[in-house]
């Protein structure tokens, strides 16, 4: 009996000392109650742990949903200026009846991007279609000089001739504006009036109809950002005896021209350049139409060599 009892106890020994083997890979006791002890920290941290994780994930979900809350009242505040414009561009889409097969294809929206038009040499004959298609910005140029004993000399916008006649002296405006979105779209007009507002509208008129697109891209030799900010490559334009080479320039450089030229390649999109100007500089309707005619040569396609 005493023998069967020493077996069983023996057994047990065993069968506990294999437990232990099995769940702390060693004989000792000590050494099993060390691991235990970890091994409860362990848990613990585990525990701890993935409470943080849930924590973050939760933050991170509300974040996420105020980031979202924030962007769509973002979208949904807009200021009174683009407010006005896009009523302004409905009302003249409502009232605008279109007498050119162009102009009805912009208006039933068929042509969305004024490039489908330019790229094909389409003529536009209604101001109307870049109004819709570009929103352009309008600004004037100081082509003429004041008169008087205070503005001897001065420039301004409006330029004032006089035709002699039997009644007397009949005087002249015109005005030269320039138009553009500042993403490679702009374009000039003069008008001619008695008055100097329909002057300046005569020439806005003008300069929406005589848009070109502007050819962009990164062409400097020591600016490698990929960026749209100057001409593809060095193009000259010449008008009478005035004639302007547009260069190249890195990020950062700035609009290195004249004063009026600066808003002609601000309206074109471009915001680095290097200039050179050659003839009659004074005549600023010569300048302005020199620039126009080097913006032009930028869409010129470059024969590849074969």
């Amino acid at each position: 009996m005493e023998e069967n009892k020493d077996k069983n106890a023996k057994k047990e020994e065993f069968n506990a000392l294999k437990k232990t083997i099995e769940a702390h890979k060693t004989i000792s006791e000590e050494e099993s109650e060390e691991r235990a002890k970890d091994s409860e920290k362990i848990t613990k941290e585990l525990l701890e742990s993935e409470i943080e994780e849930e924590n973050k994930k939760e933050k991170a979900i509300k974040d996420k949903k105020i980031l979202e809350k924030e962007v769509e009242d973002i979208k949904e505040y807009r200021t009174e200026k683009e407010i006005a414009i896009e009523r302004a561009k409905e009302e003249l889409v409502l009232g605008w009846e279109p007498k050119t097969k162009l102009g009805r294809e912009v208006k039933d929206g068929k042509i969305k991007n004024i490039d489908e038009i330019l790229d094909n040499n389409n003529k536009i004959l209604e101001e109307q279609i870049v109004d819709i298609l570009i929103n352009p910005q309008t600004d004037l140029i100081s082509m003429g000089q004041a008169k008087g004993k205070f503005g001897g000399g001065k420039r301004r916008v409006w330029r004032q001739t006089q035709k002699k006649t039997k009644e007397g002296n009949i005087p002249t405006f015109s005005a030269m504006a320039v138009i553009g979105d500042g993403r490679g779209h702009v374009g000039i007009g003069v008008g001619k009036a008695k008055e100097t507002l329909p002057a300046r509208d005569k020439a806005i008129r003008k300069a929406k109809l005589n848009v070109i697109k502007v050819k962009r891209a990164c062409a400097s030799f020591d600016c490698a950002c990929s960026e749209l900010h100057t001409v593809p490559f060095k193009v000259t334009g010449k008008e009478g005896s005035t004639k302007v080479v547009l260069i190249p320039a890195p990020q950062g450089t700035g609009l290195v021209v004249g004063g009026e030229l600066k808003k002609v390649l601000k309206f074109a999109g471009i915001e680095d350049v290097y200039s050179m100007t050659f003839g009659k500089q004074r005549t600023t309707f010569n300048l302005v139409k020199a620039c126009m005619n080097a913006l032009q040569k930028t869409n010129i396609k470059l024969n590849s060599n074969k």
